[in-house]
């Protein structure tokens, strides 16, 4: 006769403690679940974390107080397979060597969405229009930033007509408002909260072609100097410091323009360096612009601890400033250059960027009462890396395909070849800048493992695109059951400003 094997007890109470660490975790109103409900005849691990992951989702509810603040955080690229990716590599490098049951904080949220990124001009979008969906409610062509789809030159000369992003209504509204970017702050993504223009490359004046600038077209970041809605901008931080500066003084601008020194007449403080921004003072009301780089910011991986803050340093300054705020406020966290990497076929900086994320969202979770607090995790588009090949479980998710040896229950593996009789990565690309001929030397596991190694892309292109796949959104805190199913990437900021009640009546004393 076969034993019959219940879950334990040992493994209830382990499943109640995780599920009241978790961030996702809140008391339940009803007596908690504690009791499995069928049994099994095997003993197995798998069964274990199934069941504790089933109890944690069985004791939630829905933070159902309005939202006094929220958090977007966006990873630019950030596709499903990068998660997947990103997940067993921060096992892997964190002392797992399986990395497949590891989680991301941000995997633990109890709702998620499926989003559909297409563009009204294209399939497959770029991250202007993304995030101008998401900032603004509607969505637009590729390349636009924050107007609407059938809008030009007109909107130079009456911004009014443009759609209202969420910064400039949380301003209206009396919120703080903060941007955190590892890319220029005039890059796609951050220009769409601030900004309305016609071409995301206008990023300085210089570049602007003759028919805008007759048109009055202002530049995205002279666009930052001339956003009146509110009090302004409270947070700002991230690279792009040419675009702000004069040509004469290391920067790109054609107009004389000094951009930072125009920010502090105006009362605002400026910082350059990791150095200056560690000496900030969060609790100070004066607006703060933080631009460490020329142009982007390093990868994670390459980064000067001396000379950038990290994004996890950023995310927490910006929260511990704008909380100060009674009325609330409203963040954008931007993890920027995973998609750059994702463009260089480099998995390895695009997963150690990723794990940066990881690192800011941490950071905010460790500040914010998730009872008074919406947390969105998403990305504006996705990428064409692939995770395939049936590596075996504990097989470096950046190294070959070695295939777990069939009838083997010790973990014996065998690497696996191509047609050619080739080894390959259990990562590659659609497209991109590295095709590998069949006359190309075999792969080595050391050298795929380099940090600079750049995965195998089927179509030569200079550099790798986005994908026109749905992403993934993650929710957590105030009214994060608003967010489920599948839906456009627009209805996020529609859910945005509902949790927040800028849709509800007032109320009356």
């Amino acid at each position: 006769m076969r034993a019959s094997f219940a879950v334990s007890s040992l493994v209830i109470a382990t499943a109640l403690s995780a599920c009241q660490q978790r961030p996702e975790a809140v008391e339940s109103e009803t007596d908690p679940v504690t009791q499995p409900q069928v049994e099994t005849r095997l003993a197995d691990e798998t069964w274990d974390r199934g069941a504790e992951e089933a109890l944690r989702r069985l004791n939630l509810r829905a933070r159902e107080g309005q939202a006094r603040n929220v958090i977007l955080f966006v990873a630019d690229g950030m596709s499903i397979p990068t998660i997947a990716a990103a997940r067993i590599y921060d096992g892997q490098t964190g002392g797992n060597t399986n990395g497949v049951e590891n989680l991301l904080t941000f995997e633990t949220f109890p709702n998620t969405a499926l989003v559909r990124t297409y563009s009204t001009d294209s399939q497959v979008p770029d991250s202007a229009n993304t995030a101008t969906a998401l900032m603004t409610g509607i969505k637009t062509r590729n390349g636009a930033i924050s107007i609407g789809s059938q809008q030009g030159l007109e909107v130079c000369g009456d911004e009014s007509i443009a759609p209202s992003t969420l910064a400039e209504i949380a301003e209206g509204r009396g919120l703080a408002t903060g941007i955190v970017t590892t890319t220029r702050i005039t890059h796609a993504t951050p220009a769409t909260t601030y900004a309305h223009s016609v071409s995301r490359q206008w990023e300085a004046d210089g570049d602007l072609p003759a028919d805008a600038v007759a048109a009055g077209c202002e530049d995205i970041a002279a666009q930052l100097l001339s956003f009146d809605h509110g009090d302004g901008i409270d947070v700002m931080m991230g690279g792009g410091r040419a675009n702000f500066l004069p040509d004469d003084d290391g920067g790109r601008r054609q107009d004389g323009r000094n951009l930072v020194a125009e920010w502090v007449e105006r009362g605002g403080v400026s910082v350059m360096d990791a150095s200056a921004f560690r000496a900030l003072d969060a609790g100070a009301e004066a607006p703060v612009l933080g631009l460490f780089s020329n142009s982007h910011l390093a990868f994670s991986a390459d980064r000067n601890a001396d000379e950038e803050p990290s994004l996890a340093e950023m995310t927490g300054f910006a929260i511990d400033r704008l909380s100060q705020d009674e009325d609330g406020y409203f963040l954008l966290v931007e993890a920027g250059r995973v998609d750059h990497a994702h463009h260089a076929t480099n998995a390895y900086r695009a997963l150690t960027d990723m794990q940066a994320f990881e690192a800011a969202i941490e950071a905010a979770l460790a500040r914010v009462d998730l009872d008074e607090t919406l947390i969105v995790v998403t990305a504006d588009h996705g990428h064409t890396m692939t995770f395939s090949g049936y590596p075996a479980r504990g097989t470096s998710i950046l190294g070959l395909v070695r295939r777990a040896v069939a009838g083997s229950i010790d973990g014996e593996t065998a690497l696996t070849l191509d047609r050619t009789g080739r080894p390959y990565t259990t990562l590659s690309y659609a497209n991109g800048p590295n095709p590998r001929g069949q006359d190309d030397e075999a792969l080595s596991e050391e050298e795929v493992l380099d940090p600079n190694y750049r995965q195998q892309a089927t179509v030569a292109l200079p550099s790798q695109t986005h994908s026109g796949d749905d992403v993934a959104l993650f929710a957590a805190g105030a009214r994060a059951h608003y967010f489920g199913g599948s839906m456009e990437q627009n209805t996020v900021f529609h859910l945005v400003t509902h949790a927040l009640g800028w849709n509800e009546p007032a109320q009356d004393d």
